[in-house]
């Protein structure tokens, strides 16, 4: 799969109890239609080829001897087809008896793993026929030919001949029910993928509970998990199954059939992603080990599940977006309300200007007074419009003002900006980056000298996209004494400010909803003709639903420019052209690597996602690093 994206599946087919050719016809069936679908990976249940619920027909040679006959006909059919595929069933090792995972691979049995740890309560007594895993490896041979038999281990890995990080490794049921499951030895030896055969039956309760030991132990192994479980066709004598498979990727939940089903879970693992966070993560500890086998399973075919979000930093799910905004409102605020309280400040000021920033710095004040039980006339608000300032946003900043109970100030910027121009010299005519700086170092002046005379805190009102993109004027809006808003992303202010419209309502909530449908801009250039706003940010800098994307990828995601190219066209398909996003990914580099300067002295601002710029805890970066590597590589895709 394109860019280190493995396409698995998990499967259960129909089965019948104690017959082995039957089952090994559903399993070829099901490997046939799984390979049209492009799969690479394929896990099928505990057992799969004799049934689970045999009982103790597995003390029968006749039983093992079929098992064995099924094993040979269903690896015969992987033959000539790209694909890693697990199957379960009872096997003999020197004299005794395992429960066994399969791995296959063209037309061969590539290794062969026996269960560790073995249930023997309730409904479960495995103990009874089965062994657990030996502590030593060795060969193990199919039949009287020993040219035929595979490798016999709990230890094995897989990874594919040509993309060594995609390796896969097995455990079986209880396995991850135990406090030392073999996948966590498995994942520190370089297992990126996990896949679990398991015969786990349903009662109340336990897909949940199920779901939350996976969710875990994707997450806290960094890996894919892969997890089939027996289904339709067992025996009900004392138990039910029902199908229960799912696919997690780093603790979340990528695909889920739903039970009884019969339904496949299919999806495409991000093996590069999860390299990555290995990385990142210092306390993932890896090891070497000599347990791989080799086998060529992994194709060049695109992404035909996988969904990927064009805004990944706000929850698709309208229930979810409203709790996550919530959330982080609430840690917006109570940041704040800690760090007036530690310093003894009487007053907070910030500057409004009718756009998105500074209205949610503006209602974070709000929350965070509320929290200390402060009057909110101690938020001191200050428009101070300038050339570009135009009487929407004049106007929305003053109705917010008022709605929202704050002491409201005025201080026009234009006639001491241009005495400013005389000192300095310049041209007011020129409306270079001097015309527009000089206004907004100006603000910050203002901001900073009211605060000294009313022992308040300067609230920055900047975001994590202007920050990414060095969109701010050094040692103008770049400072303040407590930027609220430095890890939150212009997609997601967007939607925080909806959420306070609604929470609202009255007269805030109209006001929010006109600042929500006002042009991005700086207000830094004059208006046009008809007074509206000229200067428009996403013109200049790009679309931030773009920016925020390729951000995502950079930092989040560890991608590469050729996945993030690769990734964005499917996100933004049939919005925007190859030859758009190519030109605002190479434009998204350069401001990045450009403006590290101004990211390495920012204020203090709480971290309130996976994503931060901060220079003391989340991105550390020489401000003389080139941006030509990636550059580079963007340009010729």
């Amino acid at each position: 799969m394109k860019e280190q994206f493995l396409k698995v599946a998990a499967v259960s087919p129909a089965l019948r109890v104690a017959d082995p050719a039957f089952n090994a016809g559903k399993i070829i069936e099901t490997i046939e239609a799984q390979h049209e679908r492009g799969t690479e990976l394929l896990v099928f249940p505990e057992l799969s080829i004799s049934g689970y619920t045999c009982g103790d027909l597995f003390l029968q040679q006749a039983l093992l001897d079929g098992c064995l006959k099924a094993l040979k006909q269903i690896a015969t059919a992987t033959e000539k087809r790209k694909m890693l595929v697990f199957v379960g069933l009872p096997l003999l090792h020197q004299g005794k008896l395992y429960n066994c995972a399969a791995a296959l691979s063209d037309g061969k049995v590539l290794g062969i793993i026996p269960k560790t740890y073995l249930p023997n309560y309730g409904e479960f007594y495995e103990a009874r026929y089965f062994s657990s895993a030996p502590a030593e490896g060795c060969w193990h041979a199919l039949d009287r030919n020993d040219d035929y038999g595979a490798y016999f281990s709990a230890e094995l890995i897989f990874r594919d001949e040509n993309y060594p990080d995609i390796a896969v490794g097995c455990e079986i049921c209880e396995d991850l029910w135990v406090p030392a499951s073999p996948s966590v030895r498995l994942a520190a030896k370089g297992a990126t993928v996990i896949v679990n055969l398991s015969a786990s039956n349903e009662t109340i309760g336990k897909r949940e509970y199920r779901k939350t030991l996976l969710s875990a132990q994707s997450g806290k192994n960094l890996c894919g998990y892969v997890y089939s479980s027996a289904g339709v066709g067992e025996s009900t004598a004392d138990t039910i199954f029902s199908g229960n498979n799912f696919v997690y990727e780093n603790g979340t939940l990528l695909s889920e059939a739903a039970p009884f089903s019969g339904e496949a879970a299919e999806a495409e693992v991000d093996v590069g992603f999860l390299l990555s966070e290995r990385r990142k993560v210092s306390t993932f500890h890896a090891e070497t080990g000599d347990d791989y086998v080799e086998a060529a399973f992994v194709t060049e075919g695109d992404l035909t599940l996988r969904k990927v979000d064009p805004m990944p930093f706000v929850p698709a799910d309208a229930g979810e977006r409203c709790a996550r905004a919530e959330l982080i409102l609430s840690i917006q605020a109570q940041a704040l309300a800690r760090r007036v309280s530690q310093i003894h400040a009487d007053s907070v000021v910030l500057g409004v200007s009718g756009g998105l920033d500074s209205t949610l710095a503006l209602l974070v004040c709000c929350r965070a007074f509320d929290l200390l039980q402060k009057d909110r006339l101690g938020i001191l608000a200050y428009t101070m419009p300038g050339f570009g300032t135009t009487k929407r946003t004049k106007r929305s900043a003053d109705l917010l003002m008022e709605a929202l109970s704050v002491t409201a100030k005025a201080v026009p910027i234009s006639r001491t900006v241009l005495s400013h121009f005389k000192d300095i010299e310049h041209d007011p005519a020129v409306c270079d980056t001097t015309y527009e700086n000089a206004q907004a170092r100006y603000r910050t002046m203002i901001l900073m000298d009211v605060a000294n005379k009313h022992n308040g805190l300067v609230v920055g009102t900047g975001d994590l996209s202007e920050l990414a993109l060095g969109w701010c004027t050094y040692n103008g809006d770049h400072m303040s004494m407590y930027a609220v808003n430095a890890s939150v992303p212009k997609t997601l202010v967007r939607y925080l400010v909806a959420a306070e419209a609604l929470r609202l309502g009255g007269r805030a909530k109209k006001v929010l909803e006109d600042i929500l449908g006002t042009e991005i801009s700086p207000e830094l250039l004059p208006p046009d003709a008809a007074g509206n706003i000229a200067q428009k940010t996403e013109d200049l800098v790009g679309p931030y639903e773009l920016n925020d994307f390729y951000l995502h990828c950079f930092l989040r995601r560890g991608d590469r420019p050729s996945k993030t190219l690769y990734l964005a066209e499917r996100a933004f398909a049939g919005k925007y052209d190859r030859e758009t996003l190519k030109k605002w990914l190479i434009r998204f580099y350069r401001r990045f690597f450009n403006a590290q300067f101004k990211r390495d002295c920012v204020p203090n601002g709480v971290k309130i996602g996976s994503v931060s710029l901060s220079p003391r805890a989340d991105w550390r970066m020489p401000s003389d690093a080139s941006a030509a590597l990636y550059i580079s590589e963007a340009e010729q895709l």
